[in-house]
């Protein structure tokens, strides 16, 4: 691995310019290829999932499928008749609208509504729905005394994806001056602080083009750009970061009598290993993700796999380019600082004061500092026993949407469109007759059940052939009330069994926004035991065979699971419950997205891997000096505890503007990984870590004799204190 960045970095050097054009190349062509060949966006059939899926998939191959349907509603009084007349006249003429139904007005009166089915997919409603949008406005101007207002589905995802857009934008004016800023401290200079920023965006180009081409393979869930987004900027800087510092420290230790070349080279045989052994662990453990099955883990594995790829050959080539030339620019100020008889600058070296004063405690006390630290942490675990998973829908979404606003307003006036059962039947042929009276039982068992609205006349739709029928049944609670989540259980495991599923030979399945819901729920935690199991053994496996230690690799496993349970109850303490809604700006769900503590896990595990990846290696690099085991563990923190808790603020800077956003599952992900990755910088690795390693000694390198006695023969006999 070394020879391999060490190789790259030497050709990169010696021909810079080559490198530069190579690289700035490669970024247009990824961004120009995906461009061209389009993103593959995942379709309704992508995310079908256990019985909903089946449910959708026996409506599909009949012509039942759900279709994406607009609600227009008018109120004021007097002219809603006619305002609904012109509403539906304006909707019929338009090619994205299938159909357009009959007015029907709420119970108390006061609303009319038209309700209009769009062409196409469900999932494309988002994208046809423009047009009608632009036809209420109109209607709502020619009927100024009226209040005309459109939601449904694709209104509403419509105004999500334009909210995401505009919170992303809010979360980048955010996170780039501040990092900016971090660098700049870091690095006292403009020029440097800018290299790491400018590679990370480029690495993000490039990602998003990669990304793009991948869709062909794996669709696209809408979620792969905001996360190349999120990790590019974050590993992109923290690379770029860890190599920098790794040479001006050569620069230093050189004292002008080494070449540029030769810096970036030295730089490459330990910084630049460091970054390929890192990217590596956080691709395989992010790769744990297909395991799912599931088009959204697989999208968000893709992005992530794509961005940390490059961001390392990133790092490995065109950085050792820009170095020589910086330092050649650095090399002809120092020249010039000679010739006026001033001294050259010196880089500030050791750990520092406030880095001294957070290892004292493990240097002094460790046996203390690690039980304290544990039970620290465990206690910040404790809530994610708590933990309720939901699988987030209309219900959590921001009211700052318009759309959302009007969707309230609409449910209010007509309950019944809260919750629809989906219950799809394919019956055997010639029992067309038995089903639609089993169907027909089904639908007054459901009317004398309070959980489940009344209705004037069943909601039946049959297909051409009569082998498949849908009965839609209305709950009159939102989908994530306990009331839906019930009338789901008592249809499929009572009312079901009692009437179609008398059927021989017949097929019976239930969909619906509950049903998604909680089957996606029960799929992920089906998947979680294998997900998990290999997780940790991706990242004991990959310890151990970057530091041939057993030891090492069972320590990381245990301190990354550690933090990241840490993280997830805070998340689970602050968002499950209502108590920091006014500090953090978010009205809670009571519970939290499914697909975040999963996803979190997984990426945590990653990132944690970068900071033991680079903490333990120059611990590693102290050893082979010739230090004894106490003094390598002291000297490889002190000298990494700058560079990492900047890399960490970094990270805290990009993933903390994400909880400025609206969507709940955005703001739950950026709340975490920012919280974790504070914790693992500071608590992990300034006090858990040293203190483990000092209590085991040269057992922490176990089975590595070749290390052991290599380190006894330079070992003082009196332990340094």
């Amino acid at each position: 691995m070394t020879n391999i960045s060490v190789r790259m970095a030497r050709w990169s050097a010696l021909h810079p310019w080559r490198a530069i054009t190579g690289w700035l190349v490669f970024v247009v062509l990824c961004l120009s290829a995906g461009i061209t060949a389009g993103t593959h966006q995942a379709t309704t059939e992508d995310y079908w999932v256990g019985e909903a899926g089946r449910a959708e998939q026996l409506a599909t191959e009949a012509g039942l499928q759900r279709k994406p349907v607009e609600h227009v509603t008018i109120r004021g009084g007097d002219g809603t008749e006619a305002a609904a007349r012109d509403v539906a006249a304006r909707m019929a003429k338009l090619p994205e609208v299938a159909s357009v139904a009959d007015p029907v007005r709420s119970r108390d009166g006061d609303t009319v509504r038209v309700s209009v089915t769009l062409e196409g997919p469900e999932l494309e409603g988002k994208k046809n729905v423009v047009p009608l949008l632009a036809e209420t406005e109109k209607v709502a101007k020619a009927h100024p005394d009226l209040k005309i207002e459109e939601t449904g589905s694709p209104a509403i995802s419509k105004g999500v994806n334009d909210q995401r857009d505009e919170d992303l934008a809010l979360s980048e004016r955010i996170s780039l001056p501040v990092t900016l800023i971090t660098l700049l401290v870091v690095f006292g200079s403009a020029v440097m602080a800018g290299v790491p920023l400018l590679l990370a965006l480029a690495s993000i180009a490039a990602a998003m083009g990669l990304n793009m081409l991948a869709s062909h393979l794996i669709p696209d869930a809408g979620v792969g750009t905001n996360l190349i987004l999120l990790i590019g900027l974050a590993v992109g800087v923290d690379y770029t970061l860890f190599y920098l510092k790794r040479e001006r420290e050569e620069r230093a230790r050189a004292g002008g009598r080494l070449t540029s070349e030769a810096l970036v080279e030295l730089a490459a045989a330990t910084a630049g290993r460091s970054i390929v052994i890192s990217g590596l662990a956080v691709i395989a453990s992010t790769a744990t993700l297909y395991l799912a099955t599931d088009v959204i883990f697989s999208s968000l594995a893709t992005g992530t796999v794509l961005v940390v790829a490059v961001a390392v050959v990133s790092s490995l080539t065109v950085l050792p380019a820009l170095l020589v030339k910086l330092g050649r620019r650095t090399e002809r100020r120092a020249a010039q600082r000679a010739r006026k008889g001033k001294a050259p600058r010196a880089e500030r070296a050791g750990t520092g004061r406030f880095f001294a004063a957070l290892l004292r405690p493990a240097q002094r006390r460790p046996v203390a500092t690690l039980v304290v630290s544990v039970l620290a942490l465990l206690a910040l675990a404790m809530p994610v026993l708590q933990m309720k998973l939901i699988d987030p829908g209309r219900d959590t979404f921001s009211r700052d949407i318009p759309a959302m606003q009007a969707y309230d307003r609409l449910t209010a006036d007509f309950p019944e469109l809260l919750v629809k059962h989906e219950v799809v039947v394919r019956n055997a042929p010639g029992q067309e007759g038995e089903a639609r009276r089993a169907l027909t039982e089904l639908d007054e068992r459901t009317q004398a059940d309070a959980l489940f609205a009344k209705h004037a006349a069943p909601s039946l739709r049959t297909s051409a052939d009569g082998r498949t029928s849908v009965l839609e049944l209305s709950v009159p609670h939102p989908a994530q009330a306990d009331e839906a989540v019930r009338s789901l259980e008592r249809l499929r495991d009572v009312y079901i069994p009692a009437t179609t599923g008398e059927l021989r030979g017949a097929e019976t399945a239930v969909s619906g926004d509950v049903a998604r819901g909680q089957d996606y729920v029960h799929h992920e935690r089906g998947k979680l035991p294998l997900m998990l199991g290999a997780l940790l053994l991706v990242t004991f496996l990959m310890t151990v065979w970057a530091f041939r230690s057993v030891v090492i690799g069972l320590l990381g496993v245990v301190l990354n699971l550690l933090s990241a349970a840490a993280a997830l109850g805070l998340m689970v303490a602050v968002f499950q419950g209502t108590w920091a809604e006014t500090l953090l700006g978010f009205d809670s769900i009571g519970a939290i997205a499914s697909r975040v503590p999963l996803f979190l896990f997984v990426i945590l595990f990653g990132l944690s891997m970068d900071y033991q990846v680079f903490v333990v290696s120059r611990i590693q690099e102290a050893r082979q000096r010739g230090l004894s085991s106490r003094e390598a563990v002291l000297d490889g923190i002190g000298k990494s505890a700058k560079v990492v808790t900047s890399a960490a603020i970094v990270m805290v800077t990009v993933f903390g503007g994400f909880v400025a956003l609206h969507l709940a599952e955005m703001k739950q992900m950026g709340f975490c990984l920012a919280v974790a990755v504070l914790l693992d910088a500071v608590v992990i690795r300034m006090m858990v870590l040293p203190a483990a390693l000092l209590l085991l000694d040269n057992r922490a390198w176990w089975p590595s004799r070749r290390a052991a006695a290599r380190i006894a023969r330079t070992e003082p006999a009196v332990p340094v204190g």
